[in-house]
């Protein structure tokens, strides 16, 4: 068995900004791993709020042993992007190799679309209305946040898009008592949900502080390690595949964090087709979808997925799975 990594890049259709900076392009990590004739692949996105680089990465990639399997990863790499792509690309090989999908070899129900979120990035109040009533036709919105201007952007998003579905994301950019004095407008103006609204690790005032509306957990949750930290300060977890290290562990997370009680949000980074089509068999039955990072991109894989009034369709074989 071979493993190869390549670099590649996508442009955005627009500038994409939140609380701690811009972006242009979705660069990516592309997963190859050949065995028998049959090619599995993956993507990964280097996260750089995770110590992660492209170079980082591929290096892990590169170091894998001939002849790994997804058990494996577990004891040779920890959760994060690197472990993601060669899980991904691995369940992918396993399918092609059995002739069956991926959600029938994991042992879960046939995916179906699901709607997702669509994020408005982070600009000033007048464009971000102007953003907000030109995709006030979908049903849930997505705003990055994390700003002394805050209350402005979502007045504005609100007054843009007034039948939308809203949750924010303030990207730890929020302290204890900023939060608290949000809240109440967070519900005047119908937000339904707020991700990760304090630094990981400075969260322990979520315990003892109101939480009038769900408050998800982003950064202060990457896999099952995590929901111990997790209790009496979240009500639900964005499971993230570059997070948790992948499809196995994204399952397992899934599953865990039912039993203790959480909702689930399946969330992503900025990346192509690819990287969401194996997070579209976790996003079954979750109560909240954001897999909009091809919605974001001016160029996809071939084979993309299908995005419309349904909102994100399973991948077709050509692509993953």
């Amino acid at each position: 068995m071979s493993i190869t990594v390549t670099q590649d890049v996508f442009k955005l259709a627009e500038v994409f900004t939140i609380s701690r900076g811009s972006r242009t392009e979705a660069k990516v990590l592309t997963v190859k791993v050949l065995r028998g004739g049959i090619t599995g692949w993956g993507e990964c996105v280097p996260y750089a709020r995770y110590d992660e680089t492209l170079d980082s990465v591929t290096e892990q990639i590169a170091a894998l042993p001939e002849g790994v399997n997804r058990a494996d990863l577990y004891d040779l790499l920890d959760p994060g992007a690197a472990r993601n792509a060669v899980d991904c690309a691995l369940w992918d090989l396993e399918a092609k190799a059995a002739g069956k999908p991926v959600w029938e070899l994991a042992g879960v129900a046939a995916p179906k679309s699901c709607i997702t979120a669509f994020t408005l990035s982070l600009d000033t109040p007048e464009n971000m209305r102007a953003s907000a009533a030109k995709h006030a036709h979908r049903p849930l919105l997505k705003i990055k946040l994390g700003t002394p201007d805050d209350m402005a952007r979502l007045e504005a998003v609100r007054a843009g898009a007034p039948k939308s579905k809203i949750i924010v994301d303030a990207n730890e950019g929020w302290s204890a008592e900023v939060y608290s004095d949000l809240a109440p407008h967070l519900i005047r103006l119908g937000v339904s949900m707020v991700e990760q609204p304090m630094p990981a690790g400075q969260d322990e005032m979520l315990a003892e502080i109101e939480r009038p509306l769900p408050v998800c957990a982003d950064e202060s949750c990457h896999d099952r390690a995590s929901l111990p930290d997790l209790k009496g300060k979240y009500d639900m977890v964005n499971i993230k595949l570059d997070k948790t290290g992948g499809l196995t562990e994204a399952l397992a997370l899934n599953t865990a964090a039912r039993a203790e009680g959480y909702q689930v949000m399946v969330g992503c980074m900025v990346g192509s087709s690819l990287a969401m089509a194996p997070a579209t068999i976790v996003a079954q039955g979750a109560e909240v979808v954001d897999l909009d990072g091809p919605l974001l991109l001016a160029e996809d894989r071939d084979n993309a997925l299908k995005f419309d009034e349904d909102g994100v369709h399973p991948p077709v074989a050509a692509l993953w799975g």
